[in-house]
């Protein structure tokens, strides 16, 4: 089966300003990439659709949704928190971000592709039940996750997240809900200052001191993440796919490489394949040193190709 690769132009539209890490050419420069390595063509490309509200009302509150609504400008900019804000182009961009974790779930939920790597923005796993904060709006992967759960009739979602920041969000709407698994490293003490002290049993937390190498990472990540991931046999896995890790990149303190985003990529699939029939859908979160996001990203992806 083909690897399902969900984008939309809208989301190039969602600008916060010229010196904004977030900016859209993260989307273009990850593009730019696949088309010179020639990935580009032996992915199966799908415009990411509008998310309906009833799908953000899944995990956001309803009162929450609106206020998003509302806000959205005409023209300008509109604050969200201290380094969040909507342009004209935010909201359509947002609700594609949702969009292409709810496809992406269709197509390996309906056996349409292997995988999916939704490379979208804004990003995601900050957002909470009611609070729009780090860049996100939506908490695209925890809609992906209820998606799955509510119409697909899973039982079983894994969430994993190795941005260097904690996702502080999609641990707000999952927390002690045992039918997903919430496994995360991220640096600490660091932004949002959160997961540390986690209690529930659903969530699984790796903090990691700044300076940390890929061997340190490796070794938290078997240690453990990889038992507690089989013995819960997930039906289907989510990556929260954010590269900003990367030791090139100085939104952070960690000092991964593209070797041990593809180790950390194998070893998933390898789960995926026991327990979900290899059905893993990959979002975009953090990643803000351009090259390294490119390169993270193939790296990424060559181990979904490489098990067609």
């Amino acid at each position: 089966m083909a690897i399902a690769y969900i984008s939309h132009d809208d989301c190039l539209l969602h600008d916060m300003g010229r010196y904004h890490p977030e900016q859209p050419a993260r989307l273009s420069t990850i593009e730019n990439r696949l088309s010179t390595s020639g990935l580009d063509k032996v992915l199966q490309h799908y415009a990411a659709p509008l998310a309906r509200r009833n799908m953000l009302e899944a995990v956001h509150s309803p009162a929450y949704v609106d206020e998003i609504y509302r806000l959205a400008p005409q023209e300008g900019h509109v604050w969200l928190d201290g380094d969040t804000l909507m342009n004209r182009h935010t909201l359509n961009a947002a609700l594609r971000a949702v969009g292409a974790a709810v496809l992406g779930v269709d197509l390996v939920a309906r056996c349409q592709a292997a995988q999916a790597f939704c490379a979208v923005r804004p990003p995601g796993h900050h957002a909470e039940r009611d609070r729009a904060m780090g860049f996100c709006l939506f908490n695209n992967v925890a809609v992906g996750a209820y998606h799955a759960l509510d119409t697909h009739g899973f039982s079983r979602v894994a969430i994993v997240d190795f941005d260097v920041h904690h996702g502080n969000g999609t641990e707000d709407i999952v927390r002690g809900d045992q039918r997903i698994l919430f496994c995360s490293s991220f640096q600490h003490p660091f932004y949002p200052h959160s997961g540390y002290d986690s209690q529930e049993s659903n969530l699984i937390h790796v903090p990691l001191d700044a300076g940390s190498d890929g061997r340190i990472f490796r070794a938290a990540v078997e240690r453990h993440w990889l038992s507690r991931i089989e013995q819960f046999a997930p039906q289907l896995i989510l990556i929260s796919a954010g590269f900003d890790a990367h030791r090139a990149d100085d939104m952070g303190g960690l000092n991964l490489l593209e070797a041990d985003y593809a180790w950390v990529t194998q070893q998933l699939c390898e789960q995926a394949e026991q327990s979900a029939h290899g059905r893993i859908v990959s979002l975009l979160e953090g990643g803000y040193d351009l090259q390294a996001l490119a390169s993270s990203v193939e790296a990424h992806l060559r181990v979904f190709l490489s098990r067609e």
